[in-house]
């Protein structure tokens, strides 16, 4: 980045993506790289018994990865699967996921992730909208699909037992134009939108991570951290086809910092890809031992915080950790830029990775000079084919690369930043779209929602810092005479919308303040705590808690959630909780009563009273003396998988 002229260094030139117009079929150049199929061939040719894939239901070598997912790619195939057809998968995090995601791309077809947490409503608008007539689905998820729905649900462990009918679909064409998966995303009309992915930018990111942070390192352990449907679990499947040991952390290791410190060590991972939001709590119960290889972070999905980058470059310093900052949005696979944290005192999002070319442009689609202020645009071979069926919205974000001469297009990322001279330093968005807890959020999808499924006038989502139990969404609305009350918006908010995207405050108002321009003046809303949050005003049939644990809990969750009185029916969740908080309220109830609480015993009793019913039955409600570290041991984890 020293070159001030143009804002963001083009580290490689390489042939741009196939990035066809909208309705258009599209144009290919050569790729003289292999394709993905080829090099996880080469990965059974070569290492046949190494472990491929490692969950909590078993391990996979390479070899029965690969005829297993040989057979459900057969299966797939049968049942109409091909070149431009979306097979959804809809499977819990076992070695299943695995077979089923590799069978669909063996097939031919794209892979469409469907989160079984999200509500049925958005499933069943996500298989709609994306044409899938295709699930895999497993033993766990299969209740998941809404009822409904055209497509045809298949049970991945009964597709995956080869047999002398399966075929070989070895040598099944790849096209790097085809389409590899679609990844849908919050959109800004109230709907979700779909990135469509092509597989040329696959081996492109794998490429560029291995030319990049990865030259010269030998196949490791990658911990699985990331949803199916969050874009950076791309980044760690592909990792599947260098060679590397996928191991996928269960839902109760992903939420829990201590489980996760565990199996860190329990698997002796390697890599751990992971959000600044959960990498803080991690650091609390992770030590690096003495002589293990150091374990790289791949940070991203949202800003870190520079009293986080210092903790990260202190831990660097040391030898414990590799700490790398990431960015790129969904619409450029995965990854664009990155940046060794133990290399700059401040946060910054670094250079452009191999193969991919970076600008900050002004209005006017010039560059910036460094210190400048400008939008980002990423071009190169990872730029994705569009949105599905938004010919419009493609149209104004997919824009031609003015700097490139071979016609290709760049996307305009919505991204503001600001070159220095260590990277680019990030500043924030230019529309209504936040990063939270590392996952990319429209506030227009939220408003919509609600103001679709209720009789609210008006409402307006906003990221603040001052919901309850900290920086969460906001939602102010005017009910209207007779309107819904903010218990209703609740309601529909946990029926529609992710759990991620459900407000922590909803606030009624009667009148939402403006600008001189006339827009909302969000700035001038009032604070979520001091509004709409009490129980007893909000809910008549209030009912104080009893029992001493229903009377100590309402008094933690009181402290945590910022939210007084609490009644024995209350929510957790309902009450501004989420994932961060209930990991907040674990630990403090562990130091509060001397023993551990899983927090998974939190997500399946968010009343306060079946919370304290649970805590009485296991114990973990009475007074105890607080033993030793109650973490499991490692070695006994990796035995029992």
């Amino acid at each position: 980045m020293t070159d001030s002229a143009s804002v963001a260094a083009t580290v490689d030139q390489v042939p741009s993506a196939y990035s066809p117009p909208p309705g258009t079929q599209p144009r290919t150049q050569p790729d003289n790289r292999a394709s993905l199929h080829e090099r996880f061939e080469a990965c059974v040719v070569r290492f046949p018994d190494r472990t491929a894939v490692v969950a909590e239901d078993g391990r996979l070598s390479f070899a029965e990865l690969d005829r297993r997912s040989d057979a459900v790619a057969a299966a797939l195939a049968a049942r109409g699967a091909g070149p431009e057809t979306v097979v959804g998968l809809c499977l819990g995090r076992g070695t299943g996921l695995v077979v089923g995601l590799l069978g669909i791309l063996k097939s031919g077809a794209a892979y469409l992730p469907l989160d079984p947490a999200h509500p049925s409503e958005r499933l069943s608008y996500t298989l709609r909208d994306s044409g899938a007539l295709l699930v895999l689905v497993d033993s766990t998820t299969v209740g998941r699909l809404p009822t409904g729905s055209d497509a045809r649900a298949l049970r991945v462990e009964r597709l995956s037992v080869p047999s002398t009918t399966s075929g070989d679909l070895r040598a099944l064409p790849q096209h790097p134009a085809g389409l590899a998966y679609t990844l849908y995303t919050s959109g800004s009309t109230g709907r979700p939108k779909s990135v469509a992915v092509q597989h040329g930018s696959l081996p492109r990111l794998l490429d560029a991570l291995e030319r990049g942070m990865l030259t010269g390192t030998p196949p490791g352990r990658v911990g699985w951290n990331a949803s199916i449907s969050f874009d950076a679990s791309v980044q760690q499947w592909l990792r599947l086809f260098r060679g590397d040991t996928l191991v996928l952390l269960g839902e109760k290791t992903r939420s829990d910092p201590a489980e996760l410190a565990a199996a860190i060590d329990a698997h002796s991972l390697t890599d751990l890809d992971i959000t600044p939001s959960h990498l803080a709590p991690l650091l609390d119960h992770f030590s690096p031992a003495p002589g293990r290889t150091p374990l790289r972070l791949l940070i991203g999905g949202e800003a870190i915080v520079p009293s986080l980058w210092t903790r990260l470059r202190d831990l660097a310093a040391a030898g414990g950790v590799i700490p790398v900052n990431l960015y790129g949005p969904t619409e450029c696979t995965v990854d664009a830029t990155s940046a060794p944290v133990a290399d700059a005192p401040q946060p910054h999002i670094g250079a452009p990775l191999p193969g991919v070319r970076v600008y900050v442009l002004d209005a006017l689609l010039r560059p910036v000079r460094q210190g400048e202020t400008g939008e980002i645009y990423v071009a190169g071979t990872g730029v994705a084919r569009g949105y599905h069926a938004r010919a419009g919205l493609t149209a104004r974000r997919f824009v031609a690369d003015p700097f490139a001469a071979d016609g290709s297009r760049m996307y305009r990322t919505g991204d503001v930043a600001r070159p220095g001279p260590d990277g680019l330093e990030y500043l924030g968005r230019t529309d209504g779209q936040v990063k939270l807890r590392g996952y990319r959020i429209e506030l227009g999808e939220i408003e919509g929602v609600l103001s679709r499924e209720t009789d609210a006038h008006q409402v307006i989502a906003s990221v603040r810092d001052d919901c309850p139990g900290g920086r969460g969404i906001a939602v102010h609305y005017v009910p209207g005479r007779g309107g819904p009350g903010a218990a209703e918006l609740h309601r529909v908010a946990r029926a529609h919308l992710p759990p991620y995207m459900i407000p922590s405050a909803i606030v009624p108002v009667d009148r939402i303040p403006t600008t001189a321009a006339g827009k909302a003046d969000r700035a001038a809303l009032p604070p979520p705590a001091d509004h709409g949050l009490d129980p007893e005003r909000e809910r008549p049939d209030h009912v104080p808690p009893q029992s001493a644990t229903e009377i100590m809990l309402a008094e933690v969750w009181s402290d945590v959630l910022g939210v007084r009185p609490v009644g024995a029916t209350d929510d957790f969740f309902q009450l501004g909780g989420q994932s961060l908080l209930a990991i907040r309220l674990a630990g403090r109830l562990r130091r509060a009563r001397g023993r551990r609480v899983p927090l998974v015993a939190v997500f399946e009793n968010p009343r306060l009273r079946d919370l304290a019913a649970y805590l009485d039955r296991s114990g973990a409600g009475g007074e105890g003396p607080t033993g030793p570290d109650e973490r499991p041991d490692p070695r006994a984890r990796a035995g029992e998988r």
